[in-house]
């Protein structure tokens, strides 16, 4: 690729629809204490998270993967 030409541009990350895809992963049985203790964090960060409002760190989205037995691509992407 020449130095003008711009790289393509990769799919970011949309982050308000992974935190919609970690509330549909807890389900109306489990609140957010509950979950938010199984990976790991307070309840305050799963209702920052769930929201969209951050960017989750690999290794909480590798606990969630873990915990709950979804990979990383649908938590990402809802694929897979």
């Amino acid at each position: 690729m020449s130095r003008g030409m711009a790289r393509p541009k990769r799919d970011a990350i949309d982050w308000k629809l992974v935190g919609r895809r970690i509330r549909e992963l807890r389900g109306f049985d489990m609140n957010q204490e509950e979950f938010a203790r199984r990976i790991g964090v307070s309840q305050n960060y799963l209702s920052v998270m769930e929201r969209g409002k951050v960017e989750i760190g690999a290794e909480i989205l590798l606990r969630i993967s873990r915990e709950f037995d979804k990979s990383l691509e649908w938590l990402l992407t809802g694929r897979g």
